[in-house]
């Protein structure tokens, strides 16, 4: 029987059956668009690892011209998560061998086994969405300290950050977050890690293809090392400056995903999901994404349908529906702690400051 308090939350499910009659069949076709996309920014970022090549021939005071065209290639690796995360979520790819390596290529860049990925995001975070087992969360702050933690507090945005590890954090967060979950699923093999927000644990053959996949992915970007060069211009500006740039672009997403919502005893995802309002070309260039909301009502769903999808959950749900400014999104992070002391008040890393989570919960 459900208590009180959870009778205040709708489940993913109850939304699909009122939403999925009001939508169009084709919304919920395989979308291969995104293999194309994919394709598209793959080879985007080869030709500027092979411009990279031959910036050591360049005059260094022109330099700077390449780093346009290093916005570009980090804005592909963001459009390589995301094309990817399309595709793992729906059947565009049917061939295993085929979606095994696309995927595979979609993810290097961000170290992501698509393994890996399939258990802690497809079957953990959206089975579990901000809730205590999700390891997408927030940490509490009756966790005890531990590396993850203490990392965390230091990158994450705040009302404590320093501004510098900000930046910092920025660029580097992502990588803690899958370092974090992959040493936590193939050395705790148990699921008993202490330094996670939420263990879990994968089975013995996942975690087989985990590390092999994980090995592709160094040698790949050795590879990629290699085809540049050892050359300092090549791989700041090249390799190292586009991952930056997309992994800072990637982790802005997840940020304002859910870590402004309340703790759910429930998959509610209008109570622990918020959707952004970007510029249209930005929604573009990365396929709605700033619809997560819509996209943990329906994941498998096109993405370019969400517009629509959106606007339905305003007129069935105005009240309930969290959308924000992208701006206005982030400010509002600064201004809150980041650690749970209950489902529905952040606090600091001290346990002085005390916060009600800036997004409404729902009345009932």
């Amino acid at each position: 029987m459900q208590s009180t308090d959870q009778k205040k939350f709708l489940l993913q499910a109850d939304y699909a059956a009122s939403l999925r009659p009001l939508l169009p069949p084709e919304a919920f076709l395989p979308d291969r668009s995104k293999i194309w996309i994919l394709l598209i920014n793959l080879a985007i970022l080869v030709l500027g690892w092979t411009m990279a090549r031959h910036l050591d021939q360049w005059s260094w005071q022109w330099m700077w011209l390449y780093l346009p065209f290093a916005l570009v290639m980090g804005n592909s690796v963001i459009a390589l998560l995301f094309s990817t995360h399309d595709l793992m979520h729906n059947s565009a790819i049917r061939n295993p061998r085929v979606k095994q390596a696309l995927t595979l290529a979609g993810l290097a860049l961000l170290w992501m086994p698509p393994t890996m990925w399939k258990a802690v995001h497809n079957r953990e975070h959206h089975r579990k969405t901000n809730s205590f087992q999700d390891p997408d969360r927030n940490y509490l702050h009756s966790q005890p300290f531990s590396w993850g933690k203490w990392i965390q507090n230091l990158f994450v945005p705040s009302s404590e950050v320093n501004p510098i590890l900000l930046a910092v954090g920025m660029t580097q967060a992502w990588g803690i977050h899958v370092f974090r979950n992959l040493t936590s699923v193939l050395i705790f093999v148990d699921g008993t890690a202490q330094y996670t927000q939420a263990s879990f644990k994968v089975s013995t053959k996942e975690r087989r293809k985990i590390f092999w996949e994980l090995l592709a992915i160094a040698a790949l970007h050795l590879g990629i090392i290699a085809y540049i060069g050892v050359k300092p211009a090549g791989l700041i500006l090249g390799y190292f400056l586009p991952i930056w740039i997309g992994y800072a672009g990637v982790i802005f997403y997840i940020y304002t995903n859910h870590m402004m919502s309340s703790l759910t005893p429930v998959n509610d995802p209008l109570a622990n999901s918020l959707s952004l309002r970007v510029p249209a070309l930005i929604d573009a260039l990365h396929f709605n994404f700033s619809y997560h909301t819509e996209h943990h009502v329906f994941p498998g769903m096109n993405s370019d349908y969400y517009p629509v999808l959106q606007g339905l959950l305003q007129s069935l749900y105005p009240d309930r529906h969290n959308l924000m400014d992208a701006t206005e999104a982030w400010r509002t992070m600064l201004r809150t702690p980041r650690h749970y002391l209950n489902d529905n008040v952040f606090t600091d890393w001290n346990g002085e400051k005390m916060v009600e989570c800036p997004l409404p919960r729902p009345m009932g």
